[in-house]
């Protein structure tokens, strides 16, 4: 008869106590992401949405709820005009943006165009130019008494546009947008397989039939997500309606906000809740639409296991048509206003009607540099873009690990709030953090008020979506074992992210680093109403110095922005090749 002996223990049991901790350490951090995303997004939409229903200013006690502010919102403050100018100057933009790039990425991408890298580059541009600075030199180019617009009424008689209208605001913006939809598009086309092309061939399509019959069709989903993100931009965007709108009293919604809370002297802080709630409901369910879209865009997949290399389509003689029509865009939407102000910045009058060389002068900027306001604003710009661009990549690469990486419960509340900022418009964004932290605990808000940091809370929540969404492709590209290998080591999630993945992730967060600086840098509207005379940004100053019509100071700052801009991208170009190369 046969005894089973009882199975014997592990001679080297697994270290139960570090499991424990490892969770304990964990689920803090993890909490602690959550509970910060959470404040930020919240503190300036609570306050907004809580305004609109108060028939009276926060700060004063007994208030009654109700639906008052809504009702004189759309029967006394002419917010049916806003709506309606808004709604044509998004919808003009997008139509203006998508008929400017799908094209131009169909041609670069899939035919044999010269120069083709070199348009693809210029394309660039936008992202690291605000529609401030490039609104001033549309004005500065093509506006009434612009140098093109002079030259072209004394050959002509007269001038075929109109800058300070809806067509003229939209153009203008279309040209700033454009490259975003065609970054969208020219991924698209990159990425998905050319064998349907090729069949085409086959048949005897041309590449003109090919373009409309194959290729045309694929751009579907980036088109509609594209289309959707220009629309909700358009409708937050203050600086080319506030330069064009606001002279010939053309009003959208963040004008609206604009005139009603900071230039008024009796602000009606009930309509300006009420309408920053309405903004932010279309802006949010804008962004819902395009997450809609966008899952649903599988059906549209062209790409599979084996692709095959697209082959360059030849258009024959209408690649030098195309070539032209491409190269007007970049000159005359992009160099000719920026040069136009860069040389501005360098004379006393620009206008055609006297050579510009005869007033060539530094006085621009000796009056920069002499005032130490204005020394000032460029210094705190830096500040801002510096120390908000290592917090904000810092809070992104954290709120990426734990949205993708970690069995956290509320890991998908955590993503849905990285990504939340980008429905919210930087004016409300500054009216709704100006509300939150007159009522913060502990005199916090008093302390921050008018502050640096408010700018940089303000601007970095504003940046966050797009620190996250540049770290979190990398981290999809990285494979689970390395997580599984760790934790069967006996290191816990923390010490996983510290030890392994952080050490991978570094050139996704130096990517974050520039994208982010060059972000903030940028912003200006939050700080329209976050902002105070000791916390002066390039942007805010520059509106100052165009309110009082010195345009020549105006184009210095802008030229100086311009410049650092392009240093601090051209320097974090090479560091990282070099990196790279190593």
């Amino acid at each position: 008869m046969t005894t089973l002996s009882p199975p014997r223990p592990p001679a080297h049991p697994p270290p139960r106590y570090r499991r424990p901790l490892g969770l304990a350490r964990e689920s803090w951090l993890q909490y602690a992401v959550l509970l910060l995303l959470a404040v930020l997004v919240l503190a300036p939409v609570v306050p907004s949405l809580y305004q609109s229903f108060l028939d009276r200013p926060l700060y004063e006690a007994g208030g009654v709820l109700g639906a008052g502010n809504y009702v004189r919102l759309f029967t006394e403050a002419g917010f049916g005009r806003v709506v309606l100018n808004t709604a044509l100057f998004a919808g003009l933009t997008t139509v203006l943006s998508l008929l400017i790039a799908v094209p131009m990425a169909v041609v670069v991408v899939r035919t044999r165009l010269p120069g083709g890298r070199v348009f693809a580059a210029a394309m660039q541009w936008p992202f690291f130019i605000s529609s401030l600075i490039l609104g001033f030199g549309w004005i500065t180019m093509y506006g009434p008494a612009g140098f093109v617009s002079v030259e072209v009424r004394r050959l002509l008689g007269f001038l075929p546009w109109n800058l300070y209208s809806i067509p003229g605001m939209a153009l203008t913006e279309a040209v700033a947008l454009a490259p975003i939809v065609y970054t969208f598009c020219a991924g698209a086309l990159r990425q998905s397989d050319a064998s349907l092309e090729a069949a085409a061939q086959v048949c005897g399509a041309g590449p003109l039939r090919i373009l409309r019959s194959v290729i045309l069709p694929l751009l579907r989903p980036p088109v509609v997500y594209s289309s959707i993100l220009v629309v909700s931009m358009s409708v937050e965007t203050l600086s080319v309606p506030l330069l064009f709108g606001q002279p010939v009293r053309i009003d959208v919604f963040s004008t609206f906000l604009y005139r009603n809370g900071l230039q008024s002297i009796n602000p009606d802080y009930g309509v300006l809740g009420a309408a920053s709630a309405i903004i932010l409901v279309v802006t949010v369910s804008l962004v819902a639409l395009q997450a809609k879209l966008l899952k649903n865009a599988q059906r549209f997949v062209s790409v599979r296991g084996k692709a095959t290399r697209p082959r360059p389509l030849d258009l024959g003689r209408l690649k030098w048509i195309s070539m032209a029509a491409i190269a007007f865009y970049v000159v005359m939407g992009a160099l000719v206003p920026i040069g136009g102000l860069v040389f501005r910045s360098f004379t006393q009058v620009f206008t055609p009607l006297q050579s510009p060389f005869r007033t060539l002068t530094g006085d621009n900027y000796e009056r920069i540099f002499t005032y130490p306001v204005y020394v000032q604003s460029i210094v705190n710009s830096l500040l801002v873009a510096a120390i908000g661009a290592v917090l904000v990549s810092a809070l992104s690469l954290l709120a990426v690990m734990v949205a993708r990486r970690s069995t956290f419960r509320f890991a998908r509340a955590v993503e849905y709030l990285a990504l939340a900022p980008q429905a919210m418009p930087g004016i409300i964004v500054g009216i709704g953090l100006f509300w939150a932290l007159a009522f913060a605990p502990f005199g916090l808000g008093t302390l921050i008020q008018g502050t640096l940091w408010a700018l940089i809370i303000g601007f970095g929540l504003r940046a966050l979506p797009s620190g996250f969404g540049s770290i979190s492709p990398s981290i999809m590209q990285i494979g689970r074992e390395l997580d599984n290998a760790a934790r069967v080591s006996g290191a816990d999630w923390v010490r996983t992210f510290t030890r392994i993945l952080a050490a991978l992730l570094r050139p996704a967060f130096a990517g974050a680093l520039i994208l982010t600086f060059v972000t903030l840098l940028k912003e200006y509207s939050p700080a329209v109403f976050l902002g105070s005379a000791d916390s002066n940004i390039i942007g805010t100053t520059m509106l100052e110095l165009w309110v009082q019509g010195n345009t020549g100071s105006v184009a210095a700052l802008a030229s100086l922005q311009i410049a650092i801009t392009a240093t601090f991208v051209g320097l974090a170009g090479l560091l990282l090749k070099g990196r790279t190369d190593a």
